[in-house]
């Protein structure tokens, strides 16, 4: 009787779930079941940001990066700055009289072609120099009284509109300035000394500049064929060949047109000055000459200087005019030499030329004046030149 209840009951219960299955699931399928999408993330911020947006970002690390290495490559290059400048003289010098060494050398053989350029220009250099020094020798007996009728012309143009200072102020600011240089006498001196320190330097930084720039004149294209080949990779050589080849006709062409500049503008300051009678005109003419190397800061600089010596010897009327050659050199040397004469070689707009030689000031004084622009014409040079043409 139980087993046959516990018989009845299995019945029943199979009869149960068959009815279910039959109802809802066929026999030797599966059962199914519901899929659960996962939840809807939010887009990353990358992902929800203007593809502009992203551009830009991606572009100013890589800037920030270039800027952090020029930054290291002044800094590097502070620490050696004598050598540094003397390799950058050498190659100035190997730019200007490479092409006159080349023609000379298919008359004579190379070595007596360097050496002939290269004393040549050494004897009209020192030539130059000595001109200047004796037109300074001719004019220093009658200098030192046009300077003091200069300093009492200057008295009297401060007494008058719009100024109106009295004697009394005039002679207090004599002696404020005479106090000052009394109490600083020790600071004075050691300028002084440190100044002919930066003397010897000097010197010794222009032979290591010449005896450089012998080796570039002979055999620079050897020097530069050997550290292409046992410097860098198989692989990597033609695009360091064009890259650095690029590169020198960007620095050789800037250095040119920077002397074409440079002496337009010296002799045009130097005929002006000669025509309005101001005293030392060769010697303001030559400084205006190496003001010039440091574009569209020098010149203005150099011309102030000429105004102050024609102020105190020719009085006010001369130095307004020679004030006003600070306008008319500075237009013709930003909108007729620079475009004709440079344009060409470095190809880069006046606010980058602006923007690198206050970047250059900054970061080495002087020198990274000079040096700025050359630079940013060089890297601009090498980036066109590896830059991969469009197809």
């Amino acid at each position: 009787m139980a087993k046959a209840g516990r018989g009845a009951a299995g019945e029943g219960h199979g009869a149960a779930g068959g009815g279910r299955g039959g109802s809802r699931t066929p026999l030797g399928s599966r059962p199914a079941h519901s899929v659960r999408l996962p939840p809807r993330r939010p887009a990353p911020v990358a992902d929800r940001t203007g593809p502009f947006l992203r551009s830009a970002a991606a572009h100013a690390w890589r800037l920030i990066l270039v800027g952090i290495v020029v930054y290291g490559l002044f800094v590097v290059l502070g620490r050696f700055e004598t050598i540094a400048v003397a390799l950058f003289l050498a190659l100035v010098i190997t730019s200007v009289l490479r092409p006159a060494t080349d023609q000379l050398a298919r008359l004579v053989p190379r070595p007596l072609a360097v050496a002939l350029v290269l004393v040549g220009s050494i004897v009209v250099l020192l030539g130059l120099l000595a001109l200047v020094g004796d037109a300074v020798a001719n004019e220093s007996s009658t200098l030192a009284d046009e300077f003091r009728n200069g300093v009492h012309r200057i008295e009297v143009w401060l007494q008058h509109p719009p100024f109106r200072l009295s004697r009394r102020k005039l002679s207090d600011l004599q002696d404020q300035i005479v106090h000052y240089v009394s109490a600083h006498r020790a600071g004075l001196l050691s300028s002084a000394v440190s100044g002919l320190g930066r003397a010897v330097e000097f010197v010794t930084g222009g032979a290591l500049a010449l005896f450089a720039s012998v080796f570039f004149l002979h055999s620079g294209e050897r020097l530069w064929t050997w550290s292409r080949d046992e410097v860098v990779p198989g692989r990597a050589r033609p695009g360091w060949d064009r890259a650095g080849r690029a590169a020198w006709r960007a620095f050789a062409g800037y250095t040119r047109g920077i002397i074409i500049v440079a002496a337009t503008n010296a002799v045009i300051v130097g005929i002006a000055l000669l025509v309005l009678e101001v005293p030392l005109a060769l010697p303001l003419a030559l400084l205006e000459f190496f003001a010039a190397f440091v574009p569209l800061v020098g010149s203005p600089v150099a011309l102030g200087v000429a105004t102050v010596v024609a102020l105190a010897g020719r009085g006010p009327a001369i130095a307004l005019v020679v004030l006003a050659l600070i306008v008319i050199v500075g237009q013709l040397e930003g909108h007729v030499l620079h475009p004709l004469v440079m344009g060409w070689a470095v190809r880069l707009h006046p606010l980058v030329v602006a923007v690198s030689v206050l970047a250059g000031g900054t970061v080495a004084g002087v020198i990274g004046a000079v040096v700025a622009v050359p630079f940013v014409s060089v890297v601009w040079a090498v980036f066109r030149a590896l830059r991969p043409t469009p197809t």
